[in-house]
């Protein structure tokens, strides 16, 4: 395995950093003093426009697609350092990359699973930026992280899909520019196979039926950049049966396949996160001063930068080793080391911004710095695409199949 960044990850790297420095960071301070300006929390600051329009006259636009039919055509190795950067500022540059969650897992399964209809009027524009979307999978009412609980019924009428559910912490829902919802629901709830009873929807935002509740905090943050988490209803919701993604039944294995790249996309990003943690704990131990000495003099501290270094390079090579599994088996093949980082990132970056957020003192809790912000995120991961558990509970079975 060579981990050396080809010509090509290079270019983009330095581009990215350079885009980075003059253009996102200085915009961070900028967009919030617009959103307190703007009509609706919902709505997007005009800064993130224009970070939008800058990345795409740089050809930093979905860089996360490796079909070159839509997206820059990068390997998932390729792709990870790159997705590291934007990490740095989770809050706006996945958003001007046009490689922000959840729209790239949804453009992900339209491009491999929908049809030409559906390409035609949800793809394209999610490609161009031109729309937001959501996906509606989790519900308060059931064990989510068991997908075979899933209750919203989506029941066949005619030339119709009839939607009846309940579904929380949909991300993006917030969104005015949130057009499109892919749901899961179950098309055979008394089917024998528990994984052939899901089925997948498009319903547009509009249909009649669909009522986006409430925005759900997280750590009392709204996550206003990437739209918001919302709780939404689906009531007698009727769309065409033209809408259905693949075949009925086929939700189980779509949603696996969507999953296998957000994840290793969310740990690649997570390390971002644990870099800007560092560097922000180590430019306040060099600065402030108690008991005498620097923060950077004392032990403790020195302690906690040195093992946050330790685990960003440890999970940095287990994360690059998944993407060039992905790349040369597949996304089944990486199916043990998708699981490892899943677990081991969120955990570790938890615990290397928790030591920043200390080094802060009070400001480490505070809106003035990023790090509570970066701290809920990725405590937020350690649930999101699957709680650690489910994953500890897999990767133990397949171990333990080595010795039966």
């Amino acid at each position: 395995m060579d981990f050396a960044y080809d010509a090509r990850t290079e270019e983009l790297r330095e581009k990215l950093l350079a885009f980075m420095d003059e253009h996102v960071y200085p915009a961070e301070r900028t967009a919030e003093e617009q959103r307190a300006l703007l009509a609706s929390p919902w709505d997007t600051p005009p800064v993130v426009e224009d970070l939008k329009a800058e990345a795409k006259r740089q050809g930093l636009w979905n860089l996360f697609l490796p079909d070159a039919e839509y997206g820059a055509g990068l390997t998932n190795l390729q792709y990870a350092p790159l997705a590291e950067i934007t990490g740095r500022s989770p809050q706006l540059a996945p958003t001007a990359l046009n490689c922000a969650a959840p729209d790239t897992g949804n453009m992900e399964l339209l491009a491999q699973f929908g049809d030409e209809a559906q390409k035609k009027q949800w793809l394209e524009p999610l490609l161009t930026g031109e729309i937001r979307s959501a996906f509606a999978m989790t519900e308060p009412e059931v064990a989510s992280s068991d997908a075979t609980n899933i209750e919203t019924r989506i029941r066949r009428d005619g030339d119709c899909y009839v939607v009846d559910g309940r579904k929380w912490y949909i991300s993006g829902a917030m969104n005015p520019d949130c057009k499109i919802f892919i749901v899961m629901g179950k098309t055979d709830p008394d089917g024998a196979d528990p994984r052939r009873q899901q089925s997948m929807i498009l319903v547009p935002r509009d249909t009649p039926g669909v009522e986006v509740r409430r925005a759900m905090q997280v750590y009392g943050y709204e996550d206003h950049y990437h739209g918001g988490h919302a709780e939404v209803i689906f009531d007698d919701v009727r769309v065409p049966a033209s809408h259905l993604i693949g075949e009925e039944g086929g939700g189980f294995a779509i949603a696996q396949a969507r999953l296998g790249p957000g994840r290793i996309h969310h740990c690649m990003r997570l390390i971002g996160m644990a870099e800007r943690a560092v560097e922000l704990m180590c430019r306040r131990a060099v600065t402030r001063t108690a008991f005498g000495k620097t923060l950077a003099q004392q032990g403790v501290v020195q302690n906690w930068i040195a093992d946050a270094r330790v685990q960003i390079e440890q999970l940095r090579l287990l994360v690059l080793k998944t993407a060039w599994l992905m790349d040369t088996v597949g996304n089944r093949g990486a199916h043990t080391e998708i699981q490892a980082i899943k677990i081991a990132t969120p955990r570790a970056v938890v615990d290397i911004i928790d030591k920043a957020v200390q080094a802060h003192g009070a400001g480490g809790v505070s809106q003035d710095f990023p790090l509570a912000e970066l701290w809920a995120a990725a405590r937020t991961l350690k649930l999101a695409d699957g709680p650690d558990e489910v994953h500890q509970r897999s990767l133990a079975r397949r171990e333990l199949k080595k010795y039966l």
